[in-house]
């Protein structure tokens, strides 16, 4: 063989090798169960590992009751997960705020709760929701703002974060206050952060920035979301919330789909695909 057929076979070679090695891994990308809530009710198990299989890292799960996840026990739920290949991270569930004669019950209800979620191997369990009571008084929400650090202690000292998500509600003004800001300041971070939802914030008619910089390292976990597909509306500035995710503190991205133009699973897909895509999204938010 001559020489420079030799060579030129070998610069072939070291191309190939080095066009394969460089492929950047997948980034680490949950779903939010809740998008795919019918195909969940109807097959759990199937569906869990269509997710998988589109190359989603790991779940969050809205389906909590009873000490059980969609019907299963925590550890056959965590195995599910595990070997769709993916990972169980964080957990969507709650209960209203208690009055005195049922506070010791709901937080008898919160250690079932917490110790499920430990054997499932969860990190973050989410309350996304609170009641009325929140919403129409500040003293309501302060009582909620009390609740929610006393469920987050429990939580964390068994080793969960536990944290609270937005709709737009919470961007209202109550006696002058603005809910969100107001539940901010008086939570404590060492025992609440915040799920920001950055599609419900918009539709709050506020700024994820202003909060980024306003409180930062509050907001662990983001919902990235649209009005359907990610990317579908052409209405959402990810790339700006994006720039200040370390000042942010996040940790994991998750993406929630609630209204579709497709088949909901076809949906995420093309979801994940879009933040797969986008120069703005890091492989990774916990090094």
């Amino acid at each position: 063989m001559k020489k420079s057929v030799i060579i030129l076979l070998f610069i072939l070679l070291a191309t190939n090798f080095t066009m394969c090695t460089s492929s950047e891994p997948p980034k680490e990308i949950g779903l939010q169960l809740y998008s795919v809530r019918n195909s969940m009710k109807e097959a759990p198990k199937e569906t869990v590992r269509k997710v998988g299989e589109m190359g989603y890292a790991f779940i969050e799960a809205a389906g909590y009751g009873d000490g059980e996840f969609y019907g299963m026990n925590p550890l056959e739920f965590k195995a599910l997960v595990e070997t769709s290949g993916m990972k169980f991270i964080s957990s969507h569930t709650g209960r209203a705020l208690p009055d005195s004669a049922n506070w010791d019950k709901t937080m008898e209800w919160w250690d079932q709760c917490i110790d499920a979620h430990l054997e499932a191997g969860v990190k973050y369990i989410v309350q996304p929701w609170m009641g009325e009571q929140g919403y129409n008084s500040l003293e309501g929400l302060k009582k909620y703002c009390e609740y929610f650090n006393a469920v987050g202690q429990k939580c964390r000292e068994k080793g969960i974060e536990f944290g609270y998500h937005n709709h737009d509600g919470e961007f209202a003004e109550l006696e002058g206050e603005v809910i969100y800001d107001y539940m901010l300041q008086n939570t404590n971070p060492e025992n609440v952060f915040f799920q920001l939802d950055l599609y419900w914030i918009k539709e709050g008619g506020k700024d994820a920035v202003y909060y980024f910089n306003e409180y930062p390292g509050r907001f662990l976990l983001w919902h990235v979301k649209d009005e359907k597909e990610l990317g579908a509306s052409g209405d959402m500035d990810f790339e700006s919330s994006f720039e200040l995710a370390g000042k942010a503190g996040v940790q994991y991205l998750i993406v929630e789909v609630e209204k579709y133009n497709f088949d909901p699973l076809e949906s995420v897909e093309k979801s994940l695909q879009y933040l797969q895509n986008a120069d703005f999204v890091e492989s990774a938010y916990v090094k």
